[in-house]
């Protein structure tokens, strides 16, 4: 099971995110590109980190909207989702050839997430950017979701996420509005990867997530790994599924 993280979100002089903390326990980074967080400097001690700890890189695409961190939604058309993409790839692209690494997957942050999710034209401006400039990328996505149909058709291989940092209503993830009283600190973050282990709903999952702004996010991360230890899961970066896989 892979355990990712977004994260490269500090800027300028603001520092944000557990990071550091975060690297040595996780085995995919989702680095902000720009638009919702993250600025040059940041991008670039992001993937020099995860090269360091063997971590696979991610770029973690956004709406252009610092002051709302990319949680607010804004109405935007097909292209916009293409361009948008299309240039938040090529920004991190160019740190992560300049360490010469390469990037493994995408994964949109916040809203866009979840519009994309809802929205099959959104969805298909986001995978075509993806494929378009290089299809050899995986996409992160609900399971279910227009994402991860947009990605199949598109040819791209998808990576089915859970969020162990949000609460759910049965298989539907509560996003934004929660408490942290609803995440119930390490053991809640355990019972609920358990849960999600032990349902079919969530049987395709491939990837589980914790975000580096979230409250003691090293220490939920290290309640995923017990978790999934004790239902003998590895922990790991399996090959993402293709279409019909």
């Amino acid at each position: 099971m892979d355990i990712n993280a977004d994260l490269g979100e500090s800027f300028g002089a603001y520092r944000y995110g557990n990071d550091d903390e975060l690297m040595p326990l996780i085995t995919s980074a989702n680095i902000a590109c720009g638009f919702h967080a993250g600025d040059p400097a940041s991008m670039r001690e992001a993937v020099r980190s995860a090269i360091e700890h063997g971590v696979a890189i991610g770029a973690h695409v956004g709406l252009p909207d610092r002051l709302g961190f990319g949680r607010r939604e804004i109405d935007i058309s097909v292209a916009d989702a293409y361009d948008y993409t299309l240039y938040q790839l090529a920004a991190l692209d160019g740190f992560v050839r300049a360490a010469g690494a390469r990037m493994r997957h995408v994964k949109p942050h916040g809203a866009l997430y979840m519009m994309a999710s809802k929205s099959p034209d959104l969805a298909e401006g986001i995978s075509a950017a993806v494929r378009d400039f290089d299809p050899t990328l995986a996409m992160y996505v609900l399971p279910g979701s227009h994402a991860e149909h947009a990605a199949e058709s598109a040819g791209l291989a998808v990576r089915r996420e859970f969020f162990a940092d949000r609460p759910y209503e049965g298989s539907d993830v509560v996003m934004f509005g929660w408490t942290y009283d609803q995440l119930g600190g390490e053991q809640g973050t355990a019972s609920r990867v358990a849960a999600m282990l032990g349902n079919r709903a969530f049987g395709s999952v491939e990837t589980i997530c914790v975000h580096s702004d979230t409250d003691e996010a090293p220490e939920l991360v290290r309640a995923v790994r017990s978790a999934l230890r004790h239902r003998q899961v590895a922990v790991g970066l399996s090959a993402p599924r293709a279409e019909g896989e």
